[in-house]
């Protein structure tokens, strides 16, 4: 059944263009929590869980977290546009930036940036407006879009549109500017007060979506957004460490996604919308543990390998944090010579840890392959995953 009004309503704007309005979080009528939202709920519940029991369990764990954030800052500029890979952000970390770099790499650099200054931020800062105006700065510090108000709410009305289009052919218009902060306090109020009253998931599920309908900067507003999901989990205790990220599930379904957002604020069909989160929530939480345990399996096997050979096992946890090295910080790293630091990455790379990138005979780069290939393997995992059955639109 349809609820016109439920999400919002569009306004008339004196220039001539409609602009929607979000109505207050929780939607009224409340979740209806019938048919499978409930099954839905309780799996990604129990995923979500798993999780981060299993992430618990991980021999440092940070230094696993470290790759996760990268890859989600991959996934997530690919969502805007950017044509930049895992592989193009650690020879960037490296500063081997070759002609062949896509010029967007940084902009998946700043996103790392962004989620690392947000979790450190958490426990002295509530996750608020001004914790995401502090998130956007760091997102759009010197990248494309970044004369577009860091860190600063928009004074000026935004669209969603196709190339070349206006206020009044767009698809979508977020609220006016002078309508902006009234909804983003009432989106802020929402994070804190509901706390006891709506399930933490499906918070997350309202939050963003009523994030990007409010649309409250110039650029950027699906990467906050999407992080958003992320610092709530976290801030929360949900996850001890930022190990899931649903980039991935929205990039392979993204007409369903824009088609369920638009659902809300069109018929208010929440339920749907949250349906299709918990699925991703499911999906990738699962996806992420079976990539973890692999993880912890390659590296187990790894270090049996060479059980006696300190340096060696130095090598290894350092590249679980930094795959791509060079010569030259091998040594740094371990405080060798570079004949000792050349011995251990020939050793390595004639096991099949190590991939050499340049094929120079200097400056040369090494991949510590099997281990990228295993956050590869993750997405292709979820993208083949299999979406649920749709419980249809909320009823009355």
């Amino acid at each position: 059944m349809d609820f016109p009004s439920r999400a919002g309503r569009y306004i008339q704007q004196p220039t001539g263009y409609r602009a929607f309005v979000p109505a207050p979080l929780p939607p009224d009528p409340p979740i209806d929590y019938g048919g499978e939202l409930q099954a839905l709920l309780s799996e990604a519940d129990r995923d979500i869980g798993r999780l981060d029991a299993l992430a618990s369990l991980l021999p440092n764990p940070d230094l696993f977290v470290a790759m996760y954030v990268r890859h989600e800052a991959v996934l997530s500029s690919q969502i805007e546009g950017t044509q930049s890979t895992l592989e193009d952000v650690l020879a960037y970390e490296v500063d081997a930036v070759g002609d062949n770099t896509p010029k967007d790499v940084a902009e998946v650099v700043n996103y790392v940036r962004a989620m690392n200054h947000g979790l450190r931020r958490l426990p002295e800062l509530p996750l608020s407006l001004r914790l995401l105006r502090e998130i956007h700065a760091e997102l759009m510090q010197g990248v494309r879009g970044g004369h577009k108000s860091p860190g600063e709410f928009r004074t000026s009305q935004n669209w969603i549109g196709g190339a070349g289009s206006t206020l009044k052919d767009a698809i979508f218009v977020p609220p006016p500017p002078h309508e902006l902060m009234d909804a983003l306090g009432r989106l802020e109020r929402f994070l804190h007060e509901a706390r006891t009253s709506v399930p933490l998931l499906v918070r997350c599920a309202l939050a963003h979506a009523q994030f990007e309908t409010i649309h409250p900067f110039l650029d950027g507003n699906g990467r906050v957004g999407r992080l958003l999901i992320t610092l709530m989990l976290c801030e929360e205790g949900a996850l001890s460490r930022p190990l899931l990220y649903l980039s991935l599930y929205l990039k392979a379904r993204r007409a369903e996604y824009y088609d369920r957002l638009t659902a809300i604020r069109h018929q208010g069909h929440w339920e749907a919308w949250i349906a299709f989160f918990l699925r991703g929530v499911s999906s990738t939480a699962r996806a992420a543990t079976q990539t973890a345990q692999q993880i912890v399996a390659m590296r187990d096997t790894h270090r049996g390998a060479v059980a006696r050979q300190a340096k060696a096992l130095a090598l290894l946890d350092h590249l679980l944090l930094q795959p791509t090295v060079s010569i030259k910080r091998v040594a740094q790293h371990l405080g060798c010579t570079a004949p000792t630091a050349t011995k251990l990455v020939a050793s390595f790379e004639s096991r099949g840890w190590l991939r050499e990138l340049t094929g120079y005979g200097r400056n040369r780069l090494w991949r510590y392959q099997p281990y990228v290939d295993l956050f590869h393997r993750d997405a292709l995992d979820a993208l083949v995953s299999p979406p649920a059955p749709d419980p249809g639109p909320a009823t009355a």
